[in-house]
């Protein structure tokens, strides 16, 4: 037996054609609504996958390069030094593809001797990357990078911190490092910085002076570094920042939702060198380093930062603002 429904259906498509077809119409410009209103949303959460893909490519080669090359590590003076050469050309084209990257100021950085990089950390240190490709690439030397104690709880990613010579850090061992002549990367805002930052570029050190300690006493340049756009690349919400703040101050677990992975356009500029003062407390110089630091964001970095403009930024050469 027929039911009233199927029988509206039956008639109303029988008698008005044209109305049946309408209101058909309707429900399809509905659902397109519908996915063009979500759209966005999918796109912005999906595109991180394009990274875990390269960071998990980098990870596969590097599991495969330790098991072809095991029997000549005895002999070997790095073990991973090919490995890393291959990652850099590899991060180094993903940089220009997805990035239209580049790099200003590159003549600061020594191609010899020790120096410590003082940049500004954005949710995914993704520029880190590229200067460790550029400098393997274009200067033969393999920056020594401080992360975050977690990273190291990650058996996965060991590998990669491992290959490209990325430490926990004390101030003695990175003393030890810049005596042995390395360059030395460090964010100070370290996690707080690049979970809790936004778009306005804060430099979030909490009075964090432990960088300032090992440049004095090591008696190397610092370096300050920022990458423009870089935390319209990835984001996280700002109502997840509200709420987990508390938690992370209490639990340090990074817990924050990310998105994004936006191909907006992305330029690494390095100040000029600042040579340590030893009549300077830490605290002094810290704040010196801060403050060329948060020069070159005023100078190179639009407050706020926008999505859209960052993207229109691979097409339209934009000026550094005047001081």
């Amino acid at each position: 037996m027929m039911d009233f429904w199927s029988y509206f259906h039956v008639n109303i498509s029988t008698v008005a054609p044209g109305l049946y077809a309408y209101v058909s119409m309707l429900d399809i410009n509905y659902m397109r609504w519908v996915l063009w209103l979500v759209y966005p949303i999918i796109i912005s959460f999906l595109l991180p996958l394009i990274l875990a893909f390269c960071l998990v490519a980098s990870i596969l080669f590097l599991h495969f390069y330790s098991y072809r090359h095991g029997l000549r590590q005895a002999y070997a003076k790095d073990f991973w030094h090919g490995a890393r050469q291959s990652l850099a050309v590899l991060w180094d084209f993903h940089g220009y593809i997805w990035h239209s990257y580049e790099v200003e100021g590159f003549e600061n950085v020594p191609s010899s001797g020790p120096a410590l990089l003082i940049y500004y950390h954005g949710v995914v240190p993704i520029d880190v990357y590229y200067v460790m490709a550029s400098c393997i690439i274009h200067k033969g030397r393999t920056i020594r990078a401080i992360g975050d104690r977690f990273l190291f709880k990650l058996p996965f990613v060991r590998i990669l911190m491992e290959a490209f010579k990325v430490s926990p850090g004390t101030v003695q061992s990175c003393i030890n490092l810049l005596n042995e002549g390395h360059i030395l990367a460090i964010a100070p805002g370290g996690l707080r910085e690049a979970l809790f930052g936004d778009e306005y570029y804060q430099i979030m050190w909490s009075k964090r002076v432990g960088f300032a300690k090992v440049a004095l006493k090591a008696n190397v340049p610092v370096i300050p570094m920022f990458t423009q756009n870089i935390r319209e690349t990835f984001r996280t919400p700002g109502w997840s920042r509200n709420i987990l703040r508390k938690l992370y101050e209490k639990t340090r677990w990074p817990l924050l939702p990310i998105y994004g992975g936006f191909p907006v356009k992305l330029k690494t500029i390095f100040g000029e060198p600042i040579y340590p003062d030893q009549s300077e407390s830490p605290e002094e110089f810290a704040k010196k380093v801060e403050c060329k630091l948060q020069e070159l964001i005023n100078k190179h970095q639009r407050i706020p930062g926008s999505i859209l403009q960052s993207l229109l930024d691979r097409v339209v050469k934009r000026k550094p603002k005047q001081s």
